[in-house]
């Protein structure tokens, strides 16, 4: 039987401490960006949704008023059964004769319309 070599005896296997420590602070470095992005994509998203519920409802709102010769007496309900079955999570907050105001909430983020002419923006309809 071959005799073992002092280099076989003393072999170093697995990693310092401090090899250890750098493998964790570049984790907690990653897991800090990543979490950091997933929260932006979340509002991101809340935001794309609840402008898409407004757009959806607006060639329902002007077929209404070309129908009715204005906005007013326009509900959801009224929106949905006679216009569009597909209109979602959008509140009628007003609805004048010549104006009107949509309002559409998604995971707390909140989007208007003030129509006709206005944009969809986060400030509330006057």
């Amino acid at each position: 039987m071959p005799r073992a070599d002092r280099h076989d005896v003393a072999r170093d296997d697995g990693f310092t401490l401090v090899e250890m420590l750098a493998v964790m602070v570049i984790m907690a470095a990653l897991l800090a960006i990543a979490v950091g992005f997933g929260t932006g994509a979340r509002v991101r998203a809340a935001d794309v949704s609840a402008k898409s519920n407004i757009d959806v409802a607006i060639p329902a709102v002007s077929a209404y008023a070309l129908d009715n010769g204005g906005y007013a007496g326009m509900t959801l309900r009224r929106l949905q059964t006679t216009y569009s079955r597909g209109i979602r999570n959008i509140t009628v907050v007003s609805a004048r004769a010549t104006t009107y105001c949509l309002r559409s909430t998604v995971e707390g983020r909140t989007w208007y319309k003030a129509g006709p002419a206005g944009s969809i923006t986060t400030t509330r309809c006057r």
